[in-house]
């Protein structure tokens, strides 16, 4: 792995999630799909996006 990419991983019951941060342009993809197209309202979106801004 790159010294500028990072990832991590969250567990909680059954439940696994995975981030990885690299460097670019801004994107948010989340299982590959845009971040509007995923959560549908731009209330989640703010929600999701507020611990990386």
């Amino acid at each position: 792995m790159e010294q500028n990419q990072f990832s991590a991983t969250g567990r909680r019951k059954a439940a696994i999630a995975r981030v990885r941060l690299v460097p670019g342009k801004g994107g948010f993809l989340v299982n590959g799909k845009q971040v509007i197209d995923y959560l549908t309202r731009e209330s989640l979106v703010e929600y999701a996006q507020q611990p990386l801004l």
